[in-house]
C-alpha cells in the first residue's frame, strides 16, 4: 500500500480546503428563517435559481461535476446531468434546515442495514461511522430518533468544525451537534471518551488536507487519492467501523445505508497495516457501489482523480 503525502495527487484532493466558501452565516440564517416560515414545499422553489447560479458562475466546479458524471454514468455527461447533481446537493443543504429543527415528520427516511447498527449498539462499546460527501449526513439525527441509545459525534478538521458550528447556529441556535475538532492536544482523548461511552464517532473519508498521507486506489475506472487517517485512527482505537450514507432519493425521501466495513477490535499490531489497506479498499468499493446506484448524490466538486491535469488546480469548490 503506497502512500503519497505532499504530492500533486494529494494537492488535488485538498483543493476543497483552499477554496473560498460561497455561503455565509447571514445567508444561512436568512434562508432558514424564510424556509421555516413558509414551509418546505414552497421554500424548495429557491433550489432551482440557486442551482442555475452555480452552474453559470462556478465553471471549475461545473467541469469537475461533468468529469465525475462521465465516469459514473459511463457516457458523456450533459449540462442537464450536471444540473441534476447540483440540484440534489442544493436539496440536501436546504433539508438541513428542517432536519436541524427536528421537523423529521416531513421526511420519508428508509433505513437499510438497521440490523448492523442495532447489533453494534447492543455491544455498548462505541464504533466509527465512516461516510463520504455522498448524500446527507444530517439524516443521521433522524435515524437516531428511531434507534434507542444511538448517539453520534463528528470528528472533523478544526477549520471545518468552526464553519459547521457557525452554520448550525445560524440555522438553529438550539441545535446540538457534538463536534470533535481534530488537531488539538486533547482531540484523541475526546474521541476515546466518546467511544468508551458507547457513542458513534463519525468521519468522512473522501477528502484530505494537503499534509495528510493518502493512498491511491481505483475508483470509477481510475486512481484517486483517499486519506489513510480515518482508518488508521479506527485501528489505533481498536474499534469496529461501519459505512454510513444517507442518499437523497428525490422529493422528501432518503435512503440511509449501514454496512459493515471493518473491525479492528482484535487486529494484532503486526497485521494492522494489512487490515487498514483492506478496510480502505472495502470503503472505496462501497463508495463506488453507492455512487453508481445514486450518481447525483456525490458532492465533491473539484478535480478528484490523479490523472487530472495540473492546469485544473484552480477549480472552485461549491
Amino acid at each position: 500500500m503506497s502512500s503519497t503525502p505532499d504530492t500533486p495527487t494529494s494537492a488535488r484532493a485538498s483543493i476543497w480546503a483552499r477554496s473560498p466558501e460561497r455561503s455565509s452565516v447571514w445567508a444561512a440564517r436568512t434562508m432558514a428563517r424564510l424556509s421555516l416560515a413558509i414551509g418546505r414545499p414552497l421554500s424548495r422553489l429557491a433550489i432551482y435559481p440557486i442551482t442555475a447560479y452555480f452552474m453559470c458562475f462556478a465553471p471549475g466546479a461545473r467541469r469537475a461535476s461533468l468529469d465525475y458524471l462521465r465516469r459514473v454514468l459511463g457516457h458523456t455527461a450533459s449540462p442537464l446531468d450536471g444540473f441534476r447533481q447540483v440540484c440534489a446537493f442544493a436539496a440536501t443543504v436546504h433539508d438541513r434546515i428542517f432536519l436541524m429543527n427536528d421537523r423529521f415528520h416531513l421526511f420519508d427516511i428508509r433505513i437499510h442495514g438497521a440490523e448492523v447498527m442495532k447489533a453494534q449498539l447492543a455491544q455498548q462499546r462505541g464504533a466509527f461511522l465512516i461516510g463520504a460527501h455522498l448524500g446527507s449526513f444530517e439524516v443521521l439525527s433522524a435515524v437516531g430518533r428511531q434507534m434507542a441509545g444511538m448517539r453520534a459525534s463528528m470528528l472533523m478538521y478544526e477549520e471545518n468544525a468552526r464553519a459547521v458550528n457557525a452554520t448550525i447556529k445560524a440555522i438553529n441556535p438550539k441545535a446540538l451537534l457534538d463536534i470533535i475538532p481534530m488537531g488539538r492536544v486533547d482531540s484523541m482523548l475526546k474521541v476515546r471518551q466518546h467511544l468508551d461511552d458507547g457513542d458513534m464517532v463519525g468521519m468522512l473519508a473522501d477528502r484530505t488536507p494537503a499534509d495528510e498521507t493518502t493512498v491511491e486506489l481505483p475508483f470509477l475506472g481510475a486512481l484517486a487519492p483517499f486519506p489513510v487517517g480515518p482508518f488508521r485512527l479506527a485501528a489505533l482505537m481498536r474499534r469496529p467501523v461501519i459505512f454510513m450514507t444517507g442518499l437523497y432519493a428525490g422529493g422528501n425521501q432518503y435512503d440511509v445505508h449501514f454496512e459493515t466495513l471493518a473491525d479492528f477490535s482484535t487486529t494484532p499490531r503486526g497485521e494492522r497495516d494489512a487490515a487498514i489497506e483492506a478496510a480502505m479498499k472495502r470503503y472505496v468499493e462501497l463508495l463506488e457501489k453507492h455512487c453508481r446506484a445514486s450518481p447525483y448524490n456525490w458532492f465533491n466538486f473539484f478535480p478528484f482523480w490523479s490523472e487530472q491535469s495540473d492546469n485544473d488546480l484552480f477549480c472552485e469548490n461549491l
